[in-house]
């Protein structure tokens, strides 16, 4: 038998808190800054977590690798299990060539590469987070930006930062149900507190997309209808954790941030049509940026770089050309259109999806699915607190038919008549994903593997303890423990299952608002997920940029900086005077 310690080394929370730090320094050094694949920086951090808990912990090797095995089999199944059914699903519709009818329709909104990257990414993206959550949003909302001519590292890039704001309530609440449950605190409360933060990022959002998409410039060109997106999924949001149970709220702002959005469009569109950024970059390159001329007939304004942008007779909008002649229609023009029935099809599979999560929720299906669950102590672990009680993840709980990544296997099944494929096309492409993921597959084993190590050894209560000790100063770092793990698990719910107690008892201690910090280690997990490298490493599978997870990382890193650091003083002011009303009561 092991029992946890947290102070180790000389009885010393600082110096034990350094050695707890190794595991995740070595990750993000080797990932960010010495551009290591993110296969072996995970490797490499699981190698070091074991090495801390074994030789400044003290905890048996014969444990630490059960540990190590426990947290690579849930890396696999839920985590990454729900990753690898959401892109099969997406290269089910891509076989049978509904990809592209989903990709034309979306055009019919808009043939603007920016608008597209608002509702995809966005749009789109939050609500598969609100579906399913795991990687899907990134994996589909990538290939699909891709399908339209968005550069790969663009795409990517995108589909990470979207996919931040609505993962609190991702998965169908499952992060802040899980937090309730571990820390005893209402679920309504929670709910509620954490819809007074992150809504903030939500409002600011798609105005980086778009300037990641296209620069100041696509922020000068499409800012009212980021604005618009960004307000409506906010305010959404905000009232529907009030309002709604937490499982509907991101399903209810995704919807009416794409429906409000797409009604916007129908009275307003870019003054310029960018429908081939890619091209156009390329364009800009090869010339230096050189080659404007102001000329033409009526004072048409010509550049002869990359793009030729020329007044639209009768109308304000301009026609935005690539400098290989290709082109877009005004905003109102409309591509060659599918049939109703094929729309439909396309859109089949995610429906699918919210019709089987909806039948999860009648009782007598959601018994019968529930029976097949495996719950046993994992082989090998033995594991007690200081207090003598058995640590939570000595035990194992497999949902095999109830997890979010079987539900989505269900519905991409019961997708393939309604696509008309066969069964073999199904099968092929299911290997055939699960070949092209199998890295992926191993970073998550990896990293969750870590995070099973520092907690069973208790690394991370004792980074936890070390930044508790802060005092009523800890309410600003609150959300930054949250940040980082998630970045660690890839998951917020599992960022809440370590270190919701802690917040918990931190609050306790400094007088703080037990619901102001719980809800903050869930608002601080969200921008953690961009970073997390599971996503990481979905994200390059998606957009063929396997081995490249750190040019992704050192992308998205400045944003998440910059967004942690907006929730950690809006926690501190809510913990303040100023913003106390806030906090409910």
């Amino acid at each position: 038998m092991y029992t946890q310690i947290f102070d180790p080394v000389a009885h010393s929370i600082g110096a034990s808190a350094a050695f707890a730090a190794l595991p995740l320094l070595t990750l993000f050094f080797l990932l960010g800054v010495l551009r290591f694949q993110a296969r072996w920086a995970a490797l490499a951090a699981l190698v070091v977590s074991m090495a801390v808990a074994i030789f400044a912990y003290g905890m048996p090797a014969g444990q630490t690798g059960s540990g190590a095995i426990e947290g690579a089999a849930i890396g696999f199944f839920p985590i990454i299990w729900i990753g690898i059914n959401a892109i099969w699903l997406f290269k089910l519709t891509q076989e049978s060539g509904h990809a592209d009818v989903l990709r034309r329709s979306l055009a019919r909104v808009s043939a603007d590469q920016r608008v597209q990257a608002v509702l995809i990414a966005f749009c789109f993206g939050a609500l598969l987070e609100a579906l399913a959550g795991g990687g899907a949003p990134v994996a589909i909302c990538a290939v699909l930006l891709i399908s339209i001519g968005v550069e790969p590292l663009k795409a990517a890039t995108v589909c990470l930062i979207a996919d931040t704001s609505p993962v609190a309530f991702g998965a169908l609440g499952l992060p802040i149900t899980v937090l309730a449950k571990i820390t005893g605190l209402p679920v309504h409360e929670i709910s509620v507190m954490v819809g007074r933060q992150t809504p903030l990022l939500s409002l600011f959002i798609p105005l980086i997309l778009v300037f990641i998409v296209d620069g100041r410039r696509g922020l000068k060109e499409v800012w009212p209808l980021a604005l618009v997106a960004g307000a409506v999924f906010a305010f959404a949001q905000f009232a529907g954790s009030i309002l709604l149970p937490v499982e509907l709220v991101d399903i209810v702002a995704a919807l009416f941030c794409a429906g409000l959005s797409i009604l916007f469009l129908r009275v307003w569109a870019p003054g310029v049509l960018r429908t081939d950024l890619a091209t156009a970059a390329s364009a800009v390159a090869s010339s230096g940026g050189r080659q404007r001329l102001d000329a033409g007939r009526d004072g048409a304004t010509v550049s002869l770089g990359a793009t030729l942008t020329l007044p639209m007779p009768g109308t304000d909008a301009r026609v935005h050309h690539s400098a290989d002649g290709r082109g877009s229609a005004p905003a109102k023009a409309t591509p060659g259109s599918d049939s109703n029935a094929e729309i439909l099809r396309a859109l089949a599979p995610y429906a699918a999806v919210v019709l089987v999560v909806a039948s999860t929720q009648i009782g007598f299906i959601a018994h019968a699915l529930g029976a097949i669950t495996s719950t046993f102590p994992w082989p090998g672990l033995h594991v007690v607190d200081p207090k003598g009680a058995a640590v939570s993840a000595v035990n194992a709980k497999f949902e095999w038919l109830l997890s979010a990544g079987s539900i989505v296997l269900i519905a991409g099944l019961l997708s393939v008549p309604i696509l008309k494929l066969g069964p073999a096309v199904a099968a092929r492409t299911y290997l055939k994903n699960l070949h092209e993921l199998r890295w992926a597959v191993f970073t998550v084993c990896c990293v969750v593997g870590v995070a099973y190590v520092m907690n069973l050894s208790g690394q991370i209560v004792t980074l936890g303890i070390w930044a508790a000790n802060a005092g009523p100063a800890f309410a600003p770092v609150s959300p930054i423990l949250g940040w980082f793990a998630t970045a660690l698990t890839g998951s917020d719910t599992s960022a809440n299952a370590l270190f919701g107690m802690l917040q918990l008892t931190t609050a306790h201690h400094t007088g703080l608002s037990d619901i102001l910090l719980t809800a903050a280690n869930t608002s601080g997990g969200v921008v953690g997920k961009a970073i997390s490298p599971q996503n990481l490493a979905v994200g390059a599978v998606a957009v063929g940029m396997i081995g490249r997870e750190g040019v992704l990382f050192r992308r998205v890193f400045g944003w998440t900086v910059l967004m942690i650091a907006v929730l950690s003083v809006l926690v501190y002011l809510q913990s303040t005077p100023i913003l106390s009303w806030m906090v409910p009561q």
